[in-house]
């Protein structure tokens, strides 16, 4: 499989029935999607890896993970209605899902893979993410809009070498403010690997 056939199975996937405003619930558009599982599998971080999805959503994430062989991914959800939604998605042997709040998972893992909230609706909520991945992995692939640039750095410090893939994330409508049909956002793919070069 390569990164298009990826995106293509991934797009597949059901997205969210009822989005909640306040969690930033939005689908993940596949070929972003695919592009930070790409990565990921490409530094050695996912096949016959131990992978947790935090806030994984529908499982857009953890599908891809499966996808690319990983040896078994925790899929993260606290929304118990995405999370069913998640259990129609994917099945599989390998996938384990925890309807809890990141907060309270605590399995270290080889890698983490995430689309955290922006923090647009709950300041720096992403934050919670980020701590909590440094907590429970060496590797850890995460999303976030590029204007975040020295809030991860400064939260991040010494302890993890920070590498970002830029990229333009289309969001589609989804909440009754939105007017366009398409938002495109300036967002980027963190890679944090602690103590040691990705590349």
């Amino acid at each position: 499989m390569n990164k298009k056939q990826l995106a293509i199975e991934l797009s597949r996937l059901k997205g969210f029935e009822n989005p909640k405003l306040k969690l930033e619930q939005y689908f993940l558009d596949s070929e972003v999607a695919a592009d930070l599982i790409w990565t990921a599998y490409l530094h050695g971080d996912v096949e016959n890896k131990i992978v947790a999805d935090f806030g994984a959503g529908t499982g857009i994430l953890s599908y891809g993970a499966l996808l690319l062989n990983a040896k078994k991914v925790y899929l993260i959800e606290k929304d118990e209605d995405v999370i069913n939604i998640a259990k129609e998605n994917i099945k599989n042997k390998r996938i384990s899902f925890v309807n809890k709040d990141i907060k309270n998972f605590n399995i270290k893992v080889d890698t983490v893979i995430q689309n955290p909230p922006f923090g647009t609706k709950d300041e720096h909520a992403d934050k919670l993410f980020l701590e909590k991945a440094m907590q429970l992995s060496n590797k850890i692939y995460s999303l976030h809009k590029i204007t975040s640039k020295q809030f991860i750095k400064k939260l991040v410090g010494d302890d993890f070498e920070i590498k970002i893939k830029e990229i333009i994330l289309p969001l589609k409508k989804t909440y009754w403010f939105h007017k366009k049909k398409t938002y495109f956002v300036k967002a980027g793919i963190w890679f944090l690997n602690k103590n040691s070069s990705l590349f």
